[in-house]
């Protein structure tokens, strides 16, 4: 269930023009995501990062952190991760966020960008890394928020999209998806608007009682 039946031949597909799209329609919010999670981050942090992609965030957050865990479930992300120069605390594996391998406890840190709302159980996938963070782990799950963006041009370019193999799976407005990651047992401690091709919710929480 859960990723196993969703999209993954797109992303597999997808792999080639990952870095491409992301730099042409984020580039800059994602260095300013970078530059906030180097903030909140800390040498003695063993990081899992969950829907990887090619390892953008992977590799630009890990000289800040001990170790990093790094998975996505497309095979052919994780191939083109591991064609690029990483440092060595970093490792790239094939892994479902809906099924993670980890032991219960294992993380200081799990980050999670931009893949709940394309996600067909996203439930699922934060129970699962609720499961492998350590009490009061720290959670950074930016996600893109467009559930309040009425217009022709926008369900246009959805129904695009869906066609091509894409399909969002919940189109949050950015209270709405503040209310999806307390609902599912995390505290928020900060979160922030930012501007990308589409609003993208900046949110770090923390999960469990503190």
């Amino acid at each position: 269930m859960g990723e196993k039946h969703n999209n993954k031949g797109f992303w597999n597909r997808y792999a080639k023009l990952y870095d491409f799209e992301i730099n042409r329609f984020s580039g800059k919010s994602y260095k300013q995501m970078y530059r906030m999670m180097a903030n909140s981050l800390s040498p003695d942090m063993e990081v899992l990062e969950v829907a990887t992609g090619t390892g953008l965030i992977a590799i630009n957050i890990a000289s800040y952190v001990r170790r990093v865990e790094a998975v996505d479930f497309s095979p052919k992300m994780i191939e083109a991760a591991n064609k690029k120069k990483f440092p060595g605390n970093v490792s790239f594996s094939v892994g479902d966020a809906t099924a993670l391998s980890y032991n219960d406890n294992s993380f200081d840190a799990v980050i999670i960008s931009n893949a709940l709302h394309i996600m067909p159980t996203p439930v699922e996938a934060l129970s699962n890394i609720r499961r492998v963070l350590k009490p009061g782990g720290l959670l950074i799950a930016p996600t893109y928020s467009h559930g309040h963006l009425k217009n022709r041009a926008w369900d246009l370019n959805a129904k695009i999209l869906k066609l091509i193999g894409f399909e969002t799976h919940s189109k949050w407005a950015p209270d709405e998806y503040l209310d999806f990651i307390r609902q599912n047992g995390f505290h928020i401690e900060k979160w922030q608007v930012l501007s990308a091709a589409f609003p993208l919710v900046y949110l770090e929480a923390r999960s469990g009682k503190v």
